[in-house]
């Protein structure tokens, strides 16, 4: 497990986990694109970290409000995949190699992006101290969908490193699960 996430979660971090700043990537992979569906354990608690490090620096950086970068945004993978994707749009348009106009579209991109995040984030109904479930709509022939109640989170930090540790942990089941019917004859 990342030392920093293992470190936050047991309260020797000194600052709020990913107060950092973008002090450098925590993998020396080069930026490409993350399909959160196909992580393993490991790199997705990678990618987390990253992730939530810079949306830190893009809400403090760009004077995001909640409705536009909610705390909880971790819990919502339509804006996990929209930030995942705007990260990569980042990262690569300010990778030294890149054309000295690549910011310039990575803004016009983000304005166009903070419209849709604020639209996914009225939709989903997260909010700056509590959070509920994006609402599911059941087609027809499917069963209803369940009641969603919002829900108080008052340490957004402690919720995230609970959230990684307990996708982390599913991923490894599975994978422990895919492993043993593979050995299995």
């Amino acid at each position: 497990m990342a030392a920093s996430l293992v470190d936050w979660a047991s309260g020797d971090q000194g600052a709020s986990f990913g107060e950092d700043e973008l002090d450098g990537p925590l993998s020396a992979e080069p930026p490409h694109p993350i399909n959160w569906n196909l992580l393993s354990a490991d790199d997705a608690e990678t990618e987390w970290i990253e992730l939530n490090r810079w949306v830190n620096w893009l809400r403090r950086t760009y004077g995001l409000p909640a409705s536009v970068v909610p705390p909880f945004w971790h819990r919502h993978p339509e804006l996990v995949w929209k930030l995942s994707a705007l990260h990569l749009h980042w990262l690569c348009a300010y990778d030294p190699d890149q054309h000295g106009s690549a910011p310039f579209g990575w803004h016009r991109d983000f304005a166009d992006a903070r419209q849709r995040l604020h639209d996914w984030v009225a939709t989903s109904g997260t909010r700056l101290e509590r959070d509920r479930p994006t609402r599911q709509t059941a087609w027809p022939g499917e069963p209803l969908a369940d009641d969603v109640d919002d829900i108080d989170i008052s340490d957004r930090d402690a919720d995230f490193v609970q959230f990684v540790l307990d996708d982390v942990a599913r991923r490894r089941a599975a994978e422990a699960a895919f492993y043993a019917r593979a050995e299995s004859p």
